[in-house]
């Protein structure tokens, strides 16, 4: 049987030594308090908002690149029978068998369904434009 040591010897059993040095935490009378650590959770909230912001942010920016491709494959796959130029601004209308044409002749022309207006930028993409920007 192993003898008994008082409370404040810190004497490990298992490997017959004293390991009071080897403890990671306070084994001495004297030794400074010991609590645990208080963390400070005050800034989780920014970060959440944080990350709400930044991801409706990038919510936004993917529905306005699939609004750009929609429109831009609409476009290209209407039927035209000029070279659009760049810069100028063209009209889409639809027919009655729902395919799409793309024309110079303004809406305030004729009386055709109109779809909208669109200006070819530089990198071939197409840019709508709204009617009070016209």
């Amino acid at each position: 049987m192993m003898p008994k040591y008082p409370d404040n010897i810190v004497f490990n059993e298992y490997s017959e030594r004293y390991d009071a040095s080897k403890r990671s935490y306070p084994t001495n009378v004297g030794s400074q308090k010991f609590e645990p650590i208080k963390l400070d959770k005050s800034n989780s909230a920014n970060a959440n908002n944080y990350f709400d912001a930044k991801f409706k942010e990038l919510r936004d920016s993917y529905q306005k690149l699939v609004e750009e491709y929609k429109w831009n494959k609409i476009i290209y796959e209407s039927e035209f029978s000029f070279q659009p130029k760049i810069g100028e601004v063209y009209f889409l209308y639809q027919k009655e068998n729902k395919s799409y044409w793309l024309s110079i002749i303004s809406p305030k022309n004729w009386n055709k369904k109109y779809i909208g207006s669109f200006k070819l930028l530089t990198n071939g993409k197409w840019e709508q434009i709204l009617d009070d920007e016209r």
